[in-house]
């Protein structure tokens, strides 16, 4: 009740005046009413109730373990790092951005029941690096991350704010709105601050939408985000998804019309109301455009220069596929041009690409065998070609995928590592050119040039690193591999590919890595990052980060570790979660690696502690 006040009174303030929608013809259907919409439902849904299951914060809003999500990450030529991203000119939020002199990261301290996120502007200067500004983020909101303006005037943060439902005697508090069916009311928020002044950030505009983010990326001045929210009957009603958008000079309010929700014929196992933004970053005077589609979940994303492609897994009485829904923008317009499916299901953003025209990705189908798929589709998600891999084990599935023009290279594992290497040049017969088996697998593959793939998997129980040799695409090999030595390793990179860092022309290679050691530890013994181990009977715990220098002619070679982490503890659950370090970077002859609460710069060259900035 009370927001429904809240909102009639900003209609009365501000006028109800809806934000502009994208006008462009398309070939997909649009409700008439909100009746037929509604009608629609009943319909489909053949009084079922399941509903979107949330996008990645909402994972973590619930205090689940967060899920893993043809550029590789460079910088030399301009002095600094920068994000480890797909698709060359198409940024991707991420918790840490820089611009060679100041460092933007996010931080955020969880306290039951309050969430506090503050986004942190650094001085990067290693004469003088300190904290210059911060901006504190409203309770209960997790931030999915950050943009920067090419010319560094404009800091976006993209964040869902949540609505808590708090139990009063085992029952809910009836003051507090919740989303059925007892999902928490949630609105995902892009706030775009005014940082021509470092020290002094101003907010500039806020542009905020019911719903769970999915995701976002931002193609020169304009950021292009994707949020969904179930859609069902409750009650004989429908929540559409409401936009709010406020700048300095003007605020407004609109409900999502019925009139101008997009649907495609196929039916999907449940309803998402799926809404994609287009927001120009540098003018505050431009409309952001929005555009809705009645379609099921968000499963993954991929983001060329001209599309958007989204997908989720579905069932039918034909088994198990994925849905393909195509956006195309330019600037702000956006409009929905194509929807379409493939059996299976694919595994991440890097099993999709789209080249010379067409749209490629792998999918993994598993009925009484498991079978592995490169699908190739035109633009309006047709099929092209198709090609079956060949397996080894009834239970293979595809473990990673990475596209590099017309070559796809991909993983598949169950006990063994096949590598294959597929000739895509003919859209209509990609075929598989060469194969090679290994131990182990690659969750993650990297450019390292056009005849060269870095591979990051396991092996056992321990994180493996590969350098594959594909100049000849009939018979690759694996010229070079390390393993990270301990009864346990993991790294974050395996399933996050922005902890991952690679720039070829300084020859280095930086993951962040996690070691278990069990059983008794003598005196003597040293970690990674060169201190001596304390004397245990239980055995020892370190995390941080491993430094690389990696060459064709010598392969992995460890440098160093820097940890956060005081002393290496004897079981991982007793260091401390906040010194993890989840991203690393560079800006001139200085190594910046960053935890939840420190940002530490030390030597390139020697690794020598420069120092230490306490976030929280």
């Amino acid at each position: 009740m009370l927001s429904a006040i809240v909102l009639v009174a900003l209609i009365y303030t501000f006028g109800a005046a809806p934000l502009i929608f994208n006008a462009n013809a398309s070939p997909m259907k649009t409700f008439s009413s909100y009746e037929e919409l509604k009608n629609y439902l009943i319909a489909n849904t053949q009084g079922s109730y399941s509903t979107y299951g949330g996008g990645p914060l909402d994972a973590e809003y619930r205090g689940a373990t967060k899920t893993p999500t043809n550029a590789p990450s460079s910088g030399s030529e301009q002095g600094y790092s920068t994000t480890n991203i797909q698709v060359t000119g198409v940024d991707e939020a991420d918790i840490v951005k820089n611009d060679g002199e100041y460092i933007y990261t996010v931080s955020t301290e969880y306290s039951y029941p309050e969430t506090r996120s503050i986004v942190y502007i650094v001085k990067a200067d290693p004469q003088d690096s300190k904290i210059v500004a911060r901006i504190e983020l409203e309770n209960y909101t997790y931030p999915a991350g950050m943009y920067l303006s090419a010319d560094s005037s404009r800091l976006v943060v993209i964040a869902s704010q949540y609505q808590p439902v708090f139990m009063d005697g085992g029952v809910a508090r009836p003051d507090v709105a919740v989303i059925y069916p007892y999902q928490t009311a949630v609105n995902t928020f892009i706030y775009v601050y005014d940082i021509s002044d470092k020290a002094d950030p101003q907010l500039a505009r806020n542009f905020t939408i019911s719903g769970s983010y999915f995701n976002s990326r931002m193609i020169g001045n304009y950021v292009y985000a994707v949020m969904s929210q179930s859609a069902y009957v409750i009650d004989d009603a429908v929540t559409l998804p409401k936009v709010y958008e406020t700048t300095s000079v003007s605020a407004q309010v609109s409900e999502v019309a019925p009139s101008s929700v997009y649907y495609a014929d196929t039916i999907p196992s449940y309803f998402s109301f799926t809404t994609f933004v287009s927001l120009n970053v540098l003018d505050d005077a431009q409309q952001p455009t929005n555009m809705t589609i009645m379609m099921g979940g968000t499963s993954a994303m991929y983001v060329s220069l001209n599309n958007i492609y989204i997908t989720y897994p579905t069932w039918s009485e034909q088994g198990q596929y994925t849905s393909i829904y195509r956006v195309h923008m330019n600037g702000s317009a956006l409009a929905f041009e194509a929807e379409g499916s493939v059996p299976g299901y694919l595994l991440n953003q890097y099993s999709m690409d789209e080249y010379n025209g067409y749209f490629r990705l792998t999918t993994t189908l598993q009925e009484e065998t498991t079978l592995n798929y490169i699908h190739v589709l035109d633009m309006n998600l047709t099929k092209v070609g198709e090609l079956l891999l060949p397996k080894f084990e009834q239970r293979e599935t595809i473990q990673s995928t990475r596209f590099m023009g017309d070559k796809c290279y991909v993983v598949t594992f169950e006990q063994k590592d096949p590598f294959f290497i597929v000739d895509m040049a003919n859209p209509a017969e990609p075929k598989v050119a060469g194969q090679l088996q290994i131990p182990g697998y690659s969750s993650y593959l990297h450019p390292f040039d056009e005849n060269h793939i870095i591979g990051l998997g396991m092996e056992n129980s321990t994180v493996k690193l590969s350098l594959f040799d594909v100049a000849n695409v009939n018979a690759p090999t694996e010229i070079e591999r390390y393993i990270v030595e301990g009864d346990w390793t993991h790294s974050n990179a395996l399933y996050d590919p922005k902890a991952f860092l690679f720039d070829k022309q300084k020859e280095l290679l930086i993951i962040p890595i996690s070691i278990m050691q069990f059983g008794p530890i003598g005196p003597g013994t040293v970690d990674p990052s060169g201190k001596e181990v304390a004397v245990s009977a239980e055995g020892y715990y370190w995390e941080g980060a491993y430094v690389f220098k990696l060459t064709l002619t010598d392969g992995f070679e460890l440098r160093g570790g820097i940890t956060h982490q005081e002393n290496a503890t004897s079981l991982y659950y007793r260091s401390d979660y906040n010194l993890n370090i989840n991203r690393v970077l560079y800006i001139g002859n200085t190594l910046y690696t960053l935890s939840n609460a420190r940002v530490q710069l030390n030597s390139l060259d020697d690794f020598a502690l420069i120092a230490r900035i306490e976030l929280n």
